[in-house]
């Protein structure tokens, strides 16, 4: 049992390529097993939920780390315990009294002197709110925005503390960091192509902009009705994905027909089945034990079959993988892998000479308007929310990341949601006070007019001070503002969130082309949920975590291949309340939106609360920004600067495609804001 829980362990929390812990950290991380009776990977959900709460970039597991995730793990528990005696207590006094009556305030019955009379306490209402602040919340029902008083009351002190705000007194929680007291701010943590110069600004903006916007992706066809499911759509769906990847599979490897099999029928003749992983019970992790495939309903009747995969040297399996799987099932009860086949990938994105010169001269401003030497380089910063510390609404970051677009003459800016988190603290309590010069009519207040007040203000600066800049807005499912409330996911709604021109509103996913550059992004955090739910054989074909993650995504040409998600029980949840997190919300029916097109994007742009990275897989240049605030701290974004594309004679003269490889001129540093 002991050795059972060590390899567990080493496991979960050995960082690649290491495949086991010091024996110190071991020791603590089995100390909070005994102590605790809980599971290895129960531990490491609560080791996920600590390093989101602590804000860092990179809480790296050492001895003092694994010491204080254990106090923490403690105080955790006993918090728990506590309020449970206090839920019990409380239902107990409310069974044994009869009326509820509030002594303490008794000359006042109903409340009709509640906060006019000075010095006179106001009464309590649920959580410790005040009274009149439960009127004021009972006047406004979701989605809109309750306004606090901005005259503060002469009642009794301590009334208007902000709920959810996080505090380091006896709780044991991480005290925000004031954003602007942050250290090492413009630091750049990573980088990639660092031979590539990064030029200084110029001296004045551009006058015309520097890049043509293109959407690769229909917009229209995302302004499906959600929550309309039926399951016959849905399950068509995810059967035309499996028969479409064998065709795929059939015409790369140049095989039959006949090569093809049902993998349930008991056979000893070797066959290709085709079809999608899942695992055998619906309560535990995927593993090599729950192994199951599961086939479409021509290429299999639909059944799901074991599978074995003892004598592959090397797999790595997630739920939703589509994989094409070379084996026998001489027993009928399982099917017996032998090889797995590789899909082949998707052409990459190239143009003809005539456009890259095209796009080059809008570099230069106008064919003659400099010489060569003098280009100056495509500036695209990258930033993913949220974008406010979950202590206020104030959207710090994103008045710094702004200012910084503003400052270096950027020539656009793609921003993914959430702009207004739904799992923000003051959001989802409702109790937060809008700006005293914001021109609004509380009575008709929403959450649209929060966007408007707190979130436009920066961009309307940035597009008065770069008329010529480009702003993209991707959404994510967690937008308040959002009424679409499923992956895939339509645009914002620009009526009345008061955004400037420059901003162009796209969908979640979405394909664009800035000049002849190729991009992909979904705000949707795929890499944390892949991380979860895969499994990988004894010697996998890439080390590299972030880098074999990012393949699963280009070899399933798809920008959301885990099905089902993971569950929100198992998701980290940072509500101070312990409220679930909102979690991957799909609607298969529409699943194929999510699919890539003809090529592989230049950059792939993958939002997710892992630590930001830039890397190069086959090609594509995968960029994950992290979060511009990491909630109780600020955190980090993307500065891509892309140099103009050469094109030799010969290409010119033979005028077919060239590749744009952007990997080879293209510099990106993953930056504290």
């Amino acid at each position: 049992m002991a050795d059972r829980t060590r390899q567990e362990l080493n496991s979960l929390f050995a960082p690649p390529p290491s495949t086991e812990l010091p024996p110190d950290i071991l020791g603590e991380l089995q100390s909070i097993l005994r102590l605790h009776s809980i599971s290895a990977q129960e531990l490491f959900y609560k080791w996920e939920s600590y390093s989101i709460k602590m804000g860092s970039d990179e809480t790296k597991l050492d001895l003092e780390t694994a010491r204080a995730f254990k106090t923490d793990v403690q105080e955790s528990l006993e918090r728990e315990i506590r309020g449970k005696a206090q839920a019990r207590s409380a239902d107990k006094r409310g069974q044994a009294a009869g009326t509820p009556r509030n002594i303490s305030s008794s000359s006042d019955v109903f409340g009709l002197l509640d906060g006019l009379v000075p010095n006179t306490p106001r009464t309590a209402g649920p959580n410790g709110a005040s009274g009149s602040a439960v009127k004021r919340k009972a006047a406004f029902d979701t989605p809109t925005v309750v306004s606090t008083s901005k005259t503060p009351s002469k009642s009794s002190p301590g009334v208007f503390k902000t709920p959810g705000r996080p505090t380091d007194q006896g709780t044991g929680e991480i005290k925000p960091t004031s954003f602007a007291s942050r250290s090492n701010a413009g630091q750049a943590i990573e980088t990639i192509n660092e031979h590539l110069p990064c030029p200084d600004p110029p001296l004045a903006p551009a006058a015309e902009p520097r890049v043509k916007l293109t959407a690769n992706t229909d917009l229209k066809k995302f302004s499906y009705r959600p929550m309309a499911m039926h399951l016959s759509e849905a399950s068509e769906v995810l059967d035309d994905r499996i028969d479409e990847l064998a065709l795929l599979v059939q015409s790369h490897h140049s095989l039959p027909d006949t090569a093809f099999g049902n993998p349930g029928s008991q056979s000893t003749s070797e066959i290709v089945a085709v079809g999608r992983i899942a695992s055998d019970s619906l309560d535990s992790r995927l593993n090599a034990a729950s192994l199951v495939l599961e086939t479409s309903r021509r290429m299999g009747a639909g059944i799901r079959v074991p599978l074995k995969v003892d004598a592959v040297p090397s797999y790595e399996f997630f739920p939703g993988q589509v994989v094409a799987l070379r084996g026998v099932n001489a027993s009928g009860e399982y099917f017996s892998v032998k090889e797995i086949l590789e899909f082949p990938l998707l052409p990459v994105a190239a143009s003809t000479p005539a456009t890259l010169d095209m796009h080059s001269d809008r570099l230069r401003g106008g064919p003659d308007a400099m010489d060569e030497d003098s280009v100056q380089p495509l500036s695209i910063l990258i930033g993913a929310g949220p974008y406010t510390a979950d202590d206020n609404l104030d959207f710090e970051p994103l008045h710094a990341f702004c200012e910084q677009a503003a400052s270096t003459y950027a020539d656009a800016i793609i921003l993914t949601g959430p702009l207004l988190d739904l799992e923000h603290p003051l959001v989802s309590s409702g109790d937060f006070d809008l700006p005293e010069d914001l021109d609004f009519d509380p009575e008709t207040a929403t959450l649209s007019t929060v966007i408007r007040g707190l979130v436009a203000p920066p961009l309307r600066r940035l597009a008065e001070a770069l008329p010529s800049i480009t702003i993209i807005l991707i959404p994510s499912v967690r937008d308040a503002v959002s009424k679409h409330v499923a992956w895939p996911q339509e645009p914002l709604p620009r009526k009345e969130l008061g955004l400037p021109k420059q901003v162009k509103l796209v969908s979640n996913p979405v394909t664009i082309s800035l000049n002849e550059l190729v991009f992909g992004a979904s705000a949707e955090d795929i890499l944390s949920g892949l991380r979860q739910e895969e499994i990988v054989g004894p010697r996998p074909r890439t080390a590299n975590l972030l880098a074999r993650l990012t393949r699963h995504l280009i070899e399933q040409r798809h920008f959301f291949p885990l099905f089902p998600p993971v569950e929100r029980n198992r998701l980290p949840s940072t509500a101070p309340d312990g409220t679930l997190a909102a979690g991957s919300m799909l609607d298969t029916s529409y699943l194929k939106l999510g699919e890539w097109w003809n090529v592989r994007p230049d950059i792939l742009i993958t939002p997710s609360v892992l630590p930001g990275f830039a890397k190069v897989v086959e090609s594509v240049m995968v960029i994950n920004p992290g979060s511009l605030s990491k909630r109780k701290a600020p955190g980090t974004y993307a500065r891509l600067t892309v140099h103009a594309a050469s094109v030799t004679e010969s290409e010119r003269a033979e005028g077919n495609m060239v590749g744009h490889k952007l990997f080879e001129r293209g510099r990106v540093d993953i930056i504290r804001i």
